[in-house]
């Protein structure tokens, strides 16, 4: 059996002696062979594996995944696949860059002033997103709103304080284990709209009404496809679970309001009902619309609050 000291396996991959021992020491690759005078040598398993991470590297991978993916029992090209658009995300702002600095030279006069105040606000946008740039952001969101996460983590520092910021997450960590908890109950029970409401008042607290539509794509796009890596961890029974109280508890206060039509003054009603539209959609006005034909289209709504809907609507 082949086998190498570092030096030589360090010529035959072209792979620096000083990357080697660091793969060493944080224990990505280590030499598998003890020999009597107890030095360490490679082994061909060992250069198989140094060929592994050196394609993964090629591909963008950081090293602490591709210890993950190497070591453990995994799908690897469910990671190759997130990878690729991760990948391809990177692609687009490159392009996106490359085609603001051609519009920039294009409606430039070369003979007048920079417009650096232009130039300053793009490379702001793009260093917020590039500290942003991990696979889990690239698994979920698109450039927009990934831009958009990027000044919303920033707004976070300013709007909570450390401590705020941990109570909030205790009391996410709490609502998490609740519904672990509850498993073995129907979402759309009572205790299933008491913790989908706790669930929203959460989350409507953290994101705000400006970030709706943001926080619904991360849920939809990452919670409900299993792509966010977060802590605690989410496991699908659970976010299907929450995902069906949560609906439920908006479709019954939906039902509730919509019920008060015919014995309630309409300008009490329509209160109630643009504060449960901000409440599930914030400002963004598509998913309020999408929202309003479902009701259109239920039909647990009574003829009465369906034309009510579709006057407030004019």
């Amino acid at each position: 059996m082949t086998q190498w000291y570092v030096n030589e396996l360090s010529k035959l991959t072209k792979v620096s002696v000083r990357t080697l021992h660091h793969y060493d020491k944080i224990g990505l690759l280590k030499p598998s062979i003890r020999l009597a005078n107890n030095y360490r040598s490679y082994s061909e398993k060992d250069l198989l594996k140094l060929q592994q991470i050196l394609a993964l590297k090629f591909f963008g991978f950081e090293l602490s995944r591709i210890k993950t993916l190497i070591q453990e029992e995994i799908n690897i090209y469910d990671h190759f696949r997130a990878q690729q658009k991760f990948l391809e995300q990177k692609v687009k702002s490159l392009q996106e860059a490359s085609q603001t600095l051609e519009l920039i030279l294009s409606e430039s006069d070369s003979n007048k002033s920079v417009p650096w105040e232009t130039i300053l606000k793009l490379i702001e946008d793009y260093n917020m997103t590039k500290e942003l740039e991990h696979p889990w952001l690239a698994k979920v969101l698109n450039s927009d709103e990934l831009r958009e996460y990027a000044h919303f983590e920033q707004s976070v520092k300013t709007r909570f304080t450390e401590s705020q910021k941990k109570k909030l997450e205790q009391e996410w960590s709490d609502l998490i284990a609740q519904v672990e908890a509850n498993l073995d109950k129907d979402p759309s029970s009572d205790i299933g709209n008491r913790i989908g409401k706790q669930c929203m008042d959460l989350v409507n607290s953290w994101w705000g009404k400006k970030h709706a539509a943001l926080r619904t794509a991360i849920w939809q796009k990452g919670y409900q496809e299993g792509k966010m890596e977060v802590d605690p961890p989410l496991s699908p029974q659970v976010v299907d679970w929450l995902d069906k109280a949560i609906a439920d508890y908006y479709r019954n206060r939906a039902y509730n309001i919509l019920s008060q039509v015919e014995t309630q003054p309409s300008d009490r009603v329509l209160m109630q009902w643009e504060e449960l539209l901000e409440d599930m959609h914030g400002h963004d006005q598509a998913l309020n619309d999408a929202f309003y034909e479902i009701a259109l289209k239920d039909d647990h709504v009574s003829t009465a609050a369906k034309n009510w809907l579709k006057k407030i609507s004019k």
